[in-house]
């Protein structure tokens, strides 16, 4: 963020590219000289679908990205960080030719100061070495297999494509040498009064002072140190709808941070989900931070046509499934008042659902042939990286600690437990859920009461009931009354829906046409409306998205109400309707 004392230049354009089909580029040291042979590429973006070569888009291994960094002359003599908004998935950089930062997450930021290795007044040379090869110990998790050709080819365990790039976008930035590291922010509310506690991190000690301005920059509170308390009379709360934004402005030294900040509350009680201690009906869309030929790759204009659509159908929450979005997705939720329930990338922890082909029996998804030690320390690591990035934004009601895990197999409760655990101690402000698959119903999953919110992933009408949408409903009232007799928590629907092509009509309601995609959404509609437990729905997909080739996904996942160019599907417009009303 660039303030009075911060400065920022961003590094986006078109780099250089190079992929390493031969495993060559570490040993030849393709980071002391310029790449041979490379291609241009636009950063941020991912890779994988811009050429038209599917040797590129199906890549196993290194890809190179390089380019040349001017830093301003006014900045020498001051603190220089470069930073990488996120790199998928194991990034290595160079500048000039000395490694400055390795870094695992493929979507969390990483950053690290190259104060004494920038050249001024000449170019710098910066490279980046980005390995997207999945295993069960890292996250997102999948594992690779070799093709009866011999190549070596990989699939995640969820169900989407392992988009590969810089996807989104590396800064450098100038701070003073003696800055504030980090700020941490709470609200609560006390009758018409908001309350707003603080923890200001700073590289050495000294003074700190903030002052808490509204949207007009009146001030109306300040105070002192590094950690403190303000009371912001007749505050304006943060709302859903209603992005109400103050500014906490940060001084320590010669360094000024500024963060906006909303004042709201967060609760369960009993089967309640509330915001503001009002209760709060999730309306909405589990998505893809996903568009034709970025990829993953972030763009402002996709994001802002993205929250036109849920303004124009009424929704009023998303879930990022599922890995972080990029952190102006958050910031543009927090001005626009949608609510957030924010995942990590620990992705489909869960054996019994994998998707890339398998020989032999079964695998047991927890322990050493599976999911073990490494991998539960991989998604500690992923949901700290995601509460200290997100933590702050108002927007954000809820962490989501895992998509679809085996919660019903052997070693679950041991592998989650300490995830809990972690969230609830950086946390202890927001609740926790994870979703749960149709695999581990009721009276067999093992870790639901160690979270806040039931939230069911449940297909019923499509793989479950396919084209009978009366046993359908009959078995989801069903199941919604099992899970409300063993927990006394709020159920969210964080998962329905139907697959719909494009264009495909019939009278008389079939699979794959939207009439019947539209069909199954009212039918859970209706059921959830009609139970005392359910806080809301969100129908998986806002849009289509792509997958890896697959005989059952025609071009990717076709569940979106929109398709993949964000064309509205008759599904949409039912929506609308409901939501709207």
């Amino acid at each position: 963020m660039e303030t009075v004392s911060r400065e920022t230049k961003p590094l986006d354009g078109v780099w250089r590219f190079l992929v390493d089909k031969d495993r060559a580029g570490r040993h030849e040291r393709w980071w002391a000289a310029d790449l041979p042979g490379a291609l241009d590429i636009p950063v941020p973006s991912s890779y994988n679908d811009l050429f038209p070569d599917p040797a590129i888009r199906d890549h196993v291994g290194d890809v190179w990205y390089q380019t040349v960094v001017r830093p301003p002359a006014s900045w020498e003599g001051r603190r220089v960080v470069l930073r990488f908004d996120a790199a998928a998935h194991l990034a290595t950089v160079w500048v000039g030719e000395k490694e400055v930062v390795t870094h695992r997450g493929g979507f969390v930021p990483f950053e690290v100061e190259v104060t004494d290795l920038l050249q001024y007044g000449r170019p710098n040379r910066l490279t980046v070495a980005l390995n997207n090869e999945l295993s069960l110990s890292a996250m997102p998790p999948g594992r690779q297999y070799r093709t009866p050709a011999g190549a070596t080819a990989q699939a995640l365990t969820g169900d989407y494509f392992n988009y590969t790039g810089l996807n989104r976008r590396v800064w450098l930035y100038a701070t003073p040498h003696e800055h504030i590291q980090d700020v941490t922010v709470r609200t609560d509310l006390d009758g018409p009064d908001g309350l707003v506690s603080y923890d200001v991190f700073t590289s050495a000690p000294g003074a700190v002072t903030v002052r808490l301005l509204d949207a007009q920059g009146t001030q109306v509170a300040a105070g002192s140190g590094h950690a403190g308390e303000l009371v912001v009379p007749r505050v304006r709360r943060w709302e859903p709808g209603e992005g109400y934004l103050y500014r906490l402005e940060i001084g320590y030294g010669e360094d000024v941070y500024e963060l906006p900040v909303g004042v709201r509350t967060v609760a369960v009680r009993g089967r309640e989900f509330l915001i503001n201690g009002r209760p709060f009906t999730f309306q909405g869309f589990g998505r893809h931070q996903e568009s034709p030929l970025r990829g993953h790759g972030h763009d402002d204009v996709v994001m802002v046509h993205d929250f036109a659509l849920l303004d124009w159908i009424g929704a009023n929450s998303i879930r990022t499934a599922h890995y972080p979005y990029a952190e102006e997705v958050l910031e543009h939720a927090d001005r626009n008042g949608i609510v957030v329930i924010a995942e990590q990338e620990a992705g489909m922890i869960n054996l019994a659902m994998d998707f890339g082909p398998r020989t032999g029996p079964e695998p047991r998804t927890f322990g050493p042939d599976g999911f073990g030690a490494d991998a539960r320390e991989a998604c500690v690591t992923s949901v700290r990286r995601l509460i200290e990035r997100d933590k702050n934004h108002p927007s954000v009601v809820m962490w989501c600690l895992s998509n679809e895990p085996d919660s019903a197999a052997d070693g679950a409760r041991e592998f989650l437990e300490p995830i809990v655990e972690q969230a609830r101690e950086l946390d202890p402000t927001r609740p926790v859920c994870f979703t749960n698959v149709f695999l581990a119903p009721a009276d067999q999953d093992r870790v639901t009461d160690l979270f806040d919110v039931i939230c069911l992933n449940r297909y019923y009408g499509w793989y479950l009931d396919g084209g009978d949408l009366a046993s359908a409903e009959q078995r989801l009232v069903r199941e919604l009354d099992q899970w409300a007799a063993r927990h006394d928590s709020p159920i969210l629907i964080t998962e329905c829906g139907a697959e719909a092509l494009p264009g495909a009509h019939e009278v008389a309601a079939t699979m794959w046409t939207e009439e019947y995609q539209s069909a199954v959404l009212e039918m859970v509609a209706r059921v959830a409306d009609a139970h005392e437990a359910v806080v809301g729905q969100h129908v998986w997909s806002f849009a289509d998205f792509r997958t890896r080739q697959e005989i059952i996904r025609p071009e990717g996942n076709r569940k979106g109400v929109f398709d993949r160019d964000r064309k509205p599907k008759a599904a949409a417009y039912a929506l609308r309707r409901r939501w709207r009303s």
